[in-house]
Formats: C-alpha cells, structure tokens, sequence
C-alpha cells in the first residue's frame, strides 16, 4: 500500500508497502529473461502546443479568479467556459452535468448564476438531452473578452480538458482531484516537471495524495513536482518568464540578422552589371561561371546564377530548434559523410560544376530539409572535413581532406595521386 504523509507545502514522504505475495510476483517477473520482457510503450505526442498551452492555463486563471467557493461550480465553470470561449454561450446537456458526478450539481449552478453566468433552462430536472445555452457576460465576442482563442485553439484546449478529466488515473475520483489533475498538467513543461501555481484552489492541494497514489504525479518535493509518464502528453508546455524572455531575445537576434543580410543584398541584377562582373575575374573562375551558367542539366536561370555569385552570404544564425533537429537528423544518417563526397564526385563528372546545397541534399534524398537545417547540414560535412568548397564561390562543394583520406578523390585528383 502507498501513504503519503503531507501534500504541497511541505516535504512529502510517499511509503510503499509491497504485500508479500506482491513481492513473489516481482520477484518472478525479474526472473523472466530480458529478452522476453515488451519494451515499454513509446509516449503520445503532447496534446497541446506551446501555444494552446498558455491557453489552456488562461482558461484556468479566469476560473481561479471567479467568485466560486466550491470545487463543484469551479470544475463545472471550466467545462462551460471553454465550450463559450468562441461565441459567449457554452452548451450543456443533463446528461454532461451528470457525467461530471459532482457532489453538489444543483449548488454548483447556482454560484455559476451568483457569479452572473444565465442558465436559462433546466439542467437537473429537464430533458437529459437537450442543451441549455450558458451565458458568460465575460466572453461575449468583441472587446473586454476574457479568453479570445482563434477556433482550432479553443477546440485543442477543450479537448485536453477532456481527456485530462477523464485519464485513468483520476476520471473515477473526486472533483478536487480532477480539478486538481488539469491544473497541474497545464503547468507541467514538455520536460514534465511543475511547480504549484499561486492559483491553485486550496482544495486541489488535498488531491495531491491521491494523485500521487494513482501515477498521475510520479512525485512530488515541496512546491514541485513530476508529472507521470503514462500522462505525459497531457503536460501544458510551461515555459517559465525566463525562457520566454531568451526565446523573444534569440527571436531579435535572428531579425536583425535578417535585415542587416537583406540590406547587403543587390536589389537587382542586371545583365550589363553581369557581364561587368564576369569581365574583371580570373580565367579560372570564369570557366567555372560559365559551367554552371551553360550547364544543359541544371539549366538555371539568369537571376539565380547572377545572385548566387554576386549576393555576399548571410549569417543569419540557426534557432534553437533547428539545431535540435540537426541532432535527430544526424543520428538518422551516420554514414552521410561519405555518401556526400562520392555524390559530388559523381555530380561533377556529370555536370561539369559542383552541386548546390539544394542540389545536394535532393540528390541524396534527404527530403524536408529547411534551408536553416540544409545549411547545418552541409556546413558540419564541410567542418568535418567529408566536403570543401572555396567560398563565397557557388557550386563549389567537392571532396575534402578526410574524404580523401578514404579514397574519395575527383578523377582528376586521383590522376594526381590525390593531391
């Protein structure tokens, strides 16, 4: 049996006592061999986004600050104001108050009335199915409303209140511990760690225990504590003001890189500012121009030659996503080195020029690539030496050092006894 000591507020102490035959039980599962053993199920995506998150918890704070005593009319008052958000009226039917199991239904509506909400039809004692349209002054379209959500919004935010009211562990307890339940999910953080809001209604700090017993929390220390894995994907995606304020400034940081890169750009490239160019470079690099300008497979056209051989190149630097997703991406394709090196190899006999990044990257099938991510991509082979380039020269990429290290040479090159 699982006790639990205190709640919020102080150091809880969660004790398991395991019966003996339970103890036989594990002990006969540990002899099973590991092979034998299912892997643990993979976790559900997050049923919300950063976004509908901060939704989901400015639904909740306008419940808080109602002037509702009980954890009936609060829970109730969660349920109906998000079904109101869009117009001001939030459907109910008898049969959706009853399936709440409240302890005090008739009570619940009648602080919802004593908060200025309009129930103008009967509820307990109607027809079960019928809906009655409950006005909230507080969301009546227009301005002064209290939760203006966009309609794909509102309905992610309504169905996270569901599910959450109705998880496993907490759809048969009492209205605290749901009530309790959305709450703490809505500030959990996609790493699933929470702390206790300030506006917490006092009796959801009672429910901990229980959301402790049933592996809706997975545990708890002080004001803090972790949300169970089996519910993870019901955590609201808190980020703390922190981690706002860095994501805002990395935001900046990236705008002005931006416009300063866009300010450096040509407005336009003429043909007479083109030929201009091509007449004062070297004979080598003209060659190289005229390869790719006149290539009978690329054929691109005038203005993306002229502008990648002219435009300085940007720095725009990467968010944190991105390199994120770099990570992911590199551990998906280990050998992508090598098979970029031999790809320009035989790029360049075909063509007569070096590939793109595009180029590149579409010729190997490494298909939804941003351009951020294409550039991390490629510029962490060239880092590692798997591809060179002579920058800020276009359609250079070819093999580098470490590739030549393991026999990826240009043909030439490797006449050349891979010099």
């Amino acid at each position: 049996m699982r006790q639990v000591t205190r709640d919020f507020g102080g150091q809880i102490t969660v004790r398991c006592d395991v019966p003996k035959p339970a103890v036989a039980a594990v002990a006969a599962v540990a002899a099973v061999p590991a092979e034998a053993v299912a892997p643990p199920p993979e976790p559900l995506p997050f049923l919300l986004t950063h976004h509908q998150g901060e939704a989901a918890r400015a639904l909740l704070s306008y419940v808080a600050s109602l002037p509702l005593t009980s954890v009936d009319a609060q829970l109730l008052a969660v349920v109906v104001a998000i079904r109101a958000a869009h117009t001001g009226v939030g459907n109910l039917t008898g049969t959706d108050l009853r399936s709440l199991r409240l302890d005090d239904p008739e009570g619940a509506l009648a602080e919802l009335v004593a908060a200025g909400w309009e129930v103008p039809g009967p509820l307990i004692d109607g027809d079960p199915d019928k809906p009655v349209g409950i006005v909230v002054p507080d969301m009546a379209p227009g301005p002064g409303h209290v939760l203006p959500l966009g309609k794909e919004a509102r309905s992610r935010v309504s169905g996270w209140s569901m599910r959450t009211r109705l998880a496993k562990p907490v759809k048969k307890g009492s209205p605290a511990v749901r009530l309790a339940a959305l709450f703490l999910a809505a500030h959990c953080s996609a790493e699933l760690v929470g702390h206790a809001p300030a506006e917490l209604p006092g009796a959801c700090y009672g429910a901990v225990p229980t959301l402790l017993e049933k592996g809706f929390l997975a545990e708890v220390s002080g004001q803090t504590y972790r949300l169970g894995t089996a519910v993870g994907h019901l955590a609201g995606m808190f980020r703390t003001p922190e981690e706002l304020a860095a994501l805002a400034q990395e935001e900046e940081e990236r705008r002005a890189a931006r416009e300063a890169a866009s300010a450096l750009q040509p407005k336009e490239v003429t043909r007479e500012r083109w030929a201009e160019w091509k007449s004062g470079i070297s004979p080598a690099l003209l060659r190289h121009v005229e390869a790719v300008e006149q290539c009978p497979l690329c054929h691109f056209p005038f203005g993306r030659v002229a502008n990648a051989f002219l435009a300085s190149p940007s720095s725009v630097p990467a968010p944190r996503t991105v390199l994120d997703a770099y990570g992911t991406w590199r551990d998906a394709h280990p050998d992508c080195g090598r098979e970029a090196a031999l790809f320009t190899v035989a790029f360049r006999t075909e063509h007569g020029h070096g590939p793109s990044y595009n180029q590149l990257c579409r010729g190997l099938r490494w298909k939804k690539l941003s351009s951020a991510l294409r550039g991390i991509v490629v510029g962490s082979l060239l880092a590692e030496g798997w591809l060179t380039a002579t920058p800020p020269v276009p359609w250079t990429l070819r093999p580098g050092k470490t590739a030549h290290a393991q026999g990826v040479v240009l043909p030439g090159q490797a006449a050349r006894g891979g010099r």
